[in-house]
């Protein structure tokens, strides 16, 4: 039999994992070609050969999405896997359909043929979209574990938008890392959480490698998902978090209805700020979908270091990025807090920005006034840091993850909102794990 010629759909991340376990070293299929969507400035690099593999000589070239339909005629496709996050089942089908019209099979990759299977227990934290809550959900769990004795080391869905093969195992358990591997802004606002609370978390390209390298050092391995996908690893538990802000997202966006079916505990976070009718929605689609679940109720409490920033002032508002993006969020814990605090006004940054992301804004007319933290190289940085420093405003309210200020220049007085998980009634993330057997 001839190789299957294959195309993978990606966003540098899910798209090279597929790659790694399943096509590597596998003679049945050919893989042509990447292509890459989603992130900025990713795409017309080249999937290295030394991580490609004896297959690849010359590695894979990577494209941009938009010129899928020709890839598929001009380098006969015969099979296109889609492996990417957090968009609609309607987007997936879309896609299907466009595929399927070219003359190709498409393709959804299940869970069996992509999870590794570590020596040491895995705890998993997914969601159903992102921005619902994996961060803090994942810290939580991490306190809880190391408090019973045990070395916890994360591992943290791949964000490899830089040199692939420097990035095919990372270590960050210091600041000074995070500035070795040159990350982008969206990638210290995941690692850099758990490097301040001196844990140590894993990234990168290989993630069987990954793995590998984290057991040396660890008695249970945290899976920190990114978007709304699924585990790398086979999991002893798998936590779901849902958003009662974003109701019925849980039932129409992929892989997010996965994730939520694989659950062992389902979290629906932000009680505390969502509408009655959104956390009802949301109880009874996981009550429908995922009956045997442990569902948990959770808040998420918002503080800022210096309130006196806010309170009736005009304040230019920051949040993560991905979540306002692709994640479709129409506001954060930066908005929270202004409207809580009492600002004078959310101050509309859009007459302010400048290239990058004055793009992201008509790539995403929805965002509204909010600024997403934009950061995906050094370029971006340095329009993000242009548009704030340009913003008319009188402070400005860092709705992130990390502390901005360590990596941006900001001319205006500013404040870090904070946010930790805070449980709501019997069942918690300690009785689950308790009842696994992993405390």
């Amino acid at each position: 039999m001839s190789r299957r010629n294959v195309l993978i759909m990606g966003a540098a991340g899910r798209d090279f994992h597929n790659f790694n376990v399943f096509f590597r070293n596998n003679d049945n299929y050919n893989v042509v070609a990447f292509t890459a969507t989603q992130i900025p400035n990713i795409e017309g690099r080249v999937y290295p050969c030394e991580l490609a593999g004896k297959l690849y000589p010359n590695g894979i070239k990577i494209y941009d999405e938009s010129q899928l339909t020709y890839l598929i005629k001009e380098l006969k496709v015969d099979e296109v896997v889609f492996s990417y996050s957090d968009v609609t089942f309607e987007y997936v089908m879309t896609k299907a359909s466009i595929v399927n019209a070219a003359g190709a099979s498409f393709r959804l990759m299940g869970s069996d043929e992509t999870m590794i299977k570590s020596t040491k227990p895995v705890v998993s934290v997914l969601a159903v979209r992102t921005g619902c809550g994996k961060s803090q959900t994942s810290r939580k769990i991490v306190k809880l574990l190391q408090d019973a004795g045990k070395k916890v080391v994360a591992i943290r869905h791949p964000m490899p938008y830089g040199d692939l093969v420097k990035q095919r195992v990372q270590r960050f358990a210091s600041f000074a890392d995070l500035d070795k591997y040159e990350c982008t802004i969206e990638e210290r606002e995941e690692y850099e959480p758990h490097v301040a609370r001196g844990g140590v978390i894993y990234a990168g390209v290989d993630y069987e490698a990954i793995l590998r390298e984290a057991e040396k050092e660890a008695d249970v391995i945290l899976w920190d998902g990114g978007n709304n996908d699924m585990s790398f690893y086979k999991s002893d538990v798998t936590f779901t978090v849902v958003d009662p802000h974003r109701p019925g997202h849980e039932m129409r966006y992929y892989p997010g209805n996965t994730s939520l079916r694989l659950a062992d505990a389902v979290i629906i976070n932000k009680v505390d700020s969502a509408d009655a009718d959104g956390i009802i929605t949301v109880r009874n689609n996981v009550q429908h979908v995922n009956p045997n679940a442990v569902v948990i109720e959770a808040a998420s409490p918002i503080t800022v270091d210096k309130p006196e920033l806010i309170a009736d002032q005009r304040v230019l508002v920051v949040e993560d990025g991905p979540t306002l993006t692709h994640g479709e969020m129409k506001y954060g814990a930066g908005t929270v807090i202004s409207q809580k605090l009492g600002a004078k006004e959310i101050v509309d940054p859009r007459p302010f920005t400048v290239k990058s992301i004055t793009d992201t804004y008509k790539k995403y007319p929805n965002i509204g006034v909010l600024l997403p933290a934009m950061g995906y190289g050094d370029d971006q940085i340095q329009d993000l840091e242009e548009t704030i420093n340009k913003t008319d405003c009188d402070s400005v309210v860092i709705g992130t993850p990390i502390d901005l200020g360590r990596i941006l220049k900001i001319n205006k007085p500013s404040t870090r909102v904070m946010y930790e998980l805070q449980e709501i009634g019997t069942n918690t993330l300690e009785s689950v794990l308790k009842a696994k057997g992993l405390l």
